[in-house]
């Protein structure tokens, strides 16, 4: 809305001093033409922003103006700004709202809190895109176009036509009724109903998506976490799963865990290795899981994927021989 826009311009200005046209465009995601409209139409309603030319010129506030933002104190502010950051924005497509709703945060302190408050939280980092063992955690990209859609029929009530493509399928167009979002592990999900039958889809596989307006089949209040839950239970008992107990080296934790679907208990072993009953999509996805960790990973049960684990080592090293 032109509203929020210009209210994003006006603190822009504020917190950053002089900008040109060309970096207002950029941060406020439009064109400079709308730019040089908004800095006109600000003039037009007394706010005091003026022209400063040169070859360091650009859009300034008159020193002192202040815009009537008030609410949050130095904690809260801290912790929205500490938090704001992460990826889950992205996931489903809102990383320009939270731009502009920060920098209303941190016009909302008081000055002497202001500076402080943008200090700490650059002291602080969550979630960043890569862990210690420069893994890159790369969230799924889904279109803006259909992100926007899907989360307008999420939150209006709407029936939702998606074209979805399910892993080794066609791409097939389907109407849902959507129940809400969740982001896991930098995937997002849409969880929803299809002919009263409970459906979970990967937003990364949603190719197009249109809100219809018809209303959505379903409750008025929900509780995403418990549905969740229940969900997630379903999927691991899928007949094809394989439950491992691993034995694996604690340095090599995090990478089991990143492969497996989930983990269902834990324990330290008694030479310091820690034992780990987890779930695989089937035997060749744990097979393929605990090879990767070589010799820093024992699966003990079942006996058929130590079999499988034994047979394949033989083969290598027969592949290379004696060394002598």
């Amino acid at each position: 809305m032109r509203a929020d826009r210009l209210v994003s311009l006006v603190l822009l200005l504020r917190q950053r001093g002089r900008l040109t046209a060309d970096t207002l465009a950029r941060e406020l995601e439009v064109s400079t033409r709308t730019v040089l409209r908004d800095i006109e139409a600000l003039s037009t309603a007394g706010v005091p922003v003026h022209a400063e030319r040169g070859r360091h010129g650009g859009f300034a506030l008159l020193p002192g103006f202040r815009t009537e933002l008030t609410g949050l104190n130095h904690d809260e502010a801290l912790a929205v700004l500490t938090a704001g950051p992460g990826r889950g924005e992205q996931a489903f497509g809102l990383g320009s709202a939270l731009a502009s709703a920060m920098r209303k945060v941190v016009d909302a302190l008081p000055e002497s809190h202001r500076v402080t408050a943008s200090d700490a939280a650059q002291r602080m980092l969550v979630d960043p895109e890569t862990d210690l063992l420069s893994r890159r955690l790369v969230t799924e990209q889904v279109a803006d176009t259909t992100m926007i859609e899907v989360r307008r029929a999420v939150l209006a009530g709407h029936k939702l036509r998606i074209h979805y493509a399910a892993t080794g399928q066609a791409p097939q167009w389907r109407t849902v009724d959507p129940v809400g979002l969740v982001t896991v592990r930098d995937r997002a999900y849409l969880l929803a109903t299809r002919s009263g039958a409970d459906r979970t889809y990967r937003l990364s596989r949603v190719l197009a998506a249109e809100e219809l307006p018809e209303p959505a089949q379903r409750p008025n209040e929900v509780d995403l976490d418990r549905i969740w839950r229940e969900r997630s239970a379903r999927f691991l008992s899928g007949s094809e799963h394989l439950t491992v107990l691993v034995r694996v080296n604690p340095v090599r934790r995090e990478e089991l865990l990143d492969t497996a679907l989930a983990v269902r208990a834990e324990e330290p072993d008694a030479d310091g290795w820690l034992r780990l009953e987890v779930t695989f999509q089937d035997a060749r996805h744990a097979e393929w899981a605990l090879w990767q960790l070589s010799t820093d990973a024992e699966a003990l049960t079942p006996q058929s994927l130590r079999t499988t684990l034994r047979n394949r080592a033989a083969m290598i090293a027969a592949r290379y021989g004696d060394p002598s």
